[in-house]
């Protein structure tokens, strides 16, 4: 083995030389200067150092670089080679930014075929004061408001001014008029704080009524075939005008009446029905194409993983791939608490328009940015001064909840999401049973193998401290948990926070600790089917760890970052390590810069400005789809008036609150 490794490592050295003998003669003999000639010798060189000297790995990152130095292997895990390749589509994201208002406005058109809407400049300059990071990266804005193009703009007004009125429907409102917001409807406290966040820049926008979903869960599910024709419609009508207004129009017919509410005429029905405490799928499927596994039977798990899994330890390589229901929901229809018993859902097949905070791949609502990362509350703001560094935490991964997620019963509790994570966490509930893993080849070093007899049960025991604080939503009570859990004591965020790994999965919708997990020092881990208005900014393998939603994963990410056994050629005989073959080097410089590299983005990219640019940018959207001159409306410069802004700092360009 050893004399086979020499060889070819002369093989690669003799080769390499062979070839810079080579071009060197080309280039002499082609009349280049020596100047030239020692650039492309300089070209060679570098491209020599990137060819992989079998048995001799990149040389890795080490702590105290900059989290946004090149990321290079350090063995051929699949881990190391996903966070590379997250590495490489990053700094594509960074290279792709506009840096002038020109650029904007010429990159708004191409994407999208039109002018950007009215109030698009004073956007533009409020997000710039504001130091936003990407100006382009608006697409779930599009994305959401896009089908409304093919519904008529009174249509949509009164959908919006009226949805409110059934309050056992679960819808509320807030109606702005005269740049103010002068009334909220059946409100609660996602109204109230959404209002404190509109008032930031309420001068820059028209007379509106936003409905706001008041349940945990999303609601609109359009038909596949009806989707496709609403977006062919909204194709069709994209155009550029030579010249438009810039401005919103006024006096428009379908907002609410603010002196005589009941003097608007007939009302839109949004036809919601109940769906609770039934299968998800059921209603979501209909929202999938015909091909997809959603809608197509006989599509095996293995199959299905084939668009978003690694062979080796079941690894995420497609993280929106997880949520897309229309892929991997036959999969985890049974493993989630919305999909399997959803508790509160009111959903329609008609497209309305109600703004919400998650929702999931089939679902049409409009997402806005969640309240609780907006307002201050203590529960869920990341505290500074209660962090530890790195090389001061346990190697633990931690999580506190409570048994939400969906309606159980004493029949269905283990179809939920949050006690499957609980139960396969855990050191007892995992005695005598068996996981899979990666594991180092014996015979080959840095490179690794499915391993599927490892044991996790003492590996939970000393790295896991996952576990419920209270039993909640159950039918009739939740009594019959009591031969079940151990409940755990609560743990503020501010504690967990002394453990290198937070993981974080749903509750009933999306869970509102995930940006203080990414703003942390520790090393976040996710799970989820839902998305929310940030999801494009944020990179799997390189601001987080992600997870499948049936957690089958766990042990290969907890092994690979807290690293577990002996390596081969360092174990005794007679060892009793029920996984004397299992041997994972600790990578805790890779769970270092993930979270270094999450910390550092959460800060640029999640901020409360960011909330107030990306809110800011949806209502001009929204303003103009509701306007009955939307056609004719928006930005047609090219953007050039703010050159010189362009130029100025934004530290130069005036106080921005």
């Amino acid at each position: 083995m050893v004399s086979l490794i020499v060889k070819r490592r002369l093989f690669y050295m003799f080769a390499a030389l062979a070839l810079v003998a080579l071009i060197s003669n080309i280039v002499v003999f082609s009349g280049l200067s020596s100047d030239s000639i020692k650039d492309q010798l300089g070209d060679i060189k570098d491209q020599l150092g990137d060819i992989r000297i079998p048995g001799r790995p990149k040389k890795p990152w080490h702590a105290g670089e900059k989290p946004d130095s090149p990321l290079e292997p350090v063995d051929a895990h699949p881990i190391s080679l996903l966070m590379q390749e997250a590495d490489k589509n990053w700094r594509k994201y960074e290279d792709g930014r506009s840096t002038s208002f020109k650029q904007t406005v010429k990159t708004y058109r191409r994407r999208h075929g039109r002018h950007p809407p009215p109030g698009f400049k004073e956007w533009y300059k409020y997000a710039r004061k504001r130091n936003v990071h990407n100006i382009d990266d608006f697409e779930q804005i599009m994305d959401d408001i896009r089908p409304f193009w093919a519904v008529e703009p009174k249509v949509i007004r009164k959908l919006a001014a009226n949805m409110w009125r059934n309050t056992d429907e679960g819808v509320a409102c807030i109606h702005i008029r005269n740049h103010e917001v002068v009334k909220e409807s059946n409100g609660s406290w996602r109204s109230e704080t959404l209002r404190t966040l509109i008032n930031k820049f309420i001068k820059y926008l028209p007379d509106m009524d936003i409905a706001i979903n008041r349940l945990d869960q999303p609601r609109v599910v359009v038909p596949w075939e009806d989707m496709q024709d609403l977006l062919k419609k909204e194709q069709e009508t994209r155009r550029t005008p030579p010249e438009t207004i810039d401005e919103f129009s006024t006096t428009m017919e379908g907002l609410l009446n603010m002196t005589n509410e009941d003097d608007g005429g007939p009302l839109e029905d949004p036809q919601w029905y109940s769906h609770a405490g039934k299968q998800y799928m059921e209603v979501a499927s209909t929202a999938c194409p015909p091909e997809s596994p959603a809608r197509r039977d006989g599509v095996s798990a293995q199959e299905a993983e084939l668009a978003y899994k690694d062979r080796l330890g079941g690894l995420i390589t497609n993280f929106n791939k997880t949520s897309d229901l229309c892929a991997v929901g036959p999969q985890i229809q049974d493993k989630h608490g919305l999909l399997y018993s959803s508790s509160s859902l009111m959903a329609t097949k008609r497209l309305v328009p109600i703004f919400g905070e998650c929702k999931v791949n089939v679902n049409s609502d409009i997402l806005f940015p969640a309240n609780m990362y907006y307002k201050h509350d203590a529960r869920y703001d990341y505290d500074d001064k209660s962090d530890l560094n790195w090389e001061d935490k346990k190697d633990v991964m931690i999580w506190r909840g409570v048994t939400s997620g969906g309606t159980q019963v004493a029949d269905n509790w283990q179809r939920m999401h949050r006690q499957r994570l609980v139960m396969q966490t855990n050191g007892t509930e995992m005695a005598g049973k068996e996981v899979r893993i990666l594991t180092e080849q014996p015979e080959k070093k840095g490179e690794f193998e499915n391993y599927r007899e490892f044991h996790p049960s003492r590996f939970a025991e000393q790295h896991t401290d996952v576990g419920f604080t209270e039993t909640w939503g159950c039918i009739p009570d939740c009594s019959f948990y009591d031969s079940v859990w151990t409940l755990r004591p609560m743990v503020p965020m501010a504690e967990q926070f002394e453990n290198k790994v937070l993981v974080d999965v749903d509750g009933h919708s999306f869970s509102g600790r995930w940006i203080a997990f990414l703003e942390s020092k520790s090393l976040p881990i996710k799970a989820t089917i839902f998305r929310e208005w940030h999801d494009s900014r944020l990179f799997a393998w390189r601001h987080f760890v992600p997870m499948d939603n049936r957690y089958d994963d766990v042990y290969t990410l907890l092994t690979y970052f807290l690293g577990v056994g002996t390596p081969p050629d360092q174990r005794t005989l007679g060892s009793d390590d029920a996984n004397g073959k299992a041997y994972v080097a600790r990578h805790d410089t890779e769970g270092k810069r993930i979270a270094d590299q999450g910390r550092e983005w959460a800060k640029k990219v999640l901020r409360r400005d960011d909330i107030e640019i990306y809110m800011f940018r949806l209502l001009l959207e929204y303003g103009r789809i509701i306007d009955d001159n939307r056609d004719r409306i928006g930005y047609s410069g090219d953007g050039s008036e703010l050159d010189k802004y362009d130029g100025v700092s934004p530290l130069d360009q005036g106080p921005h609150r």
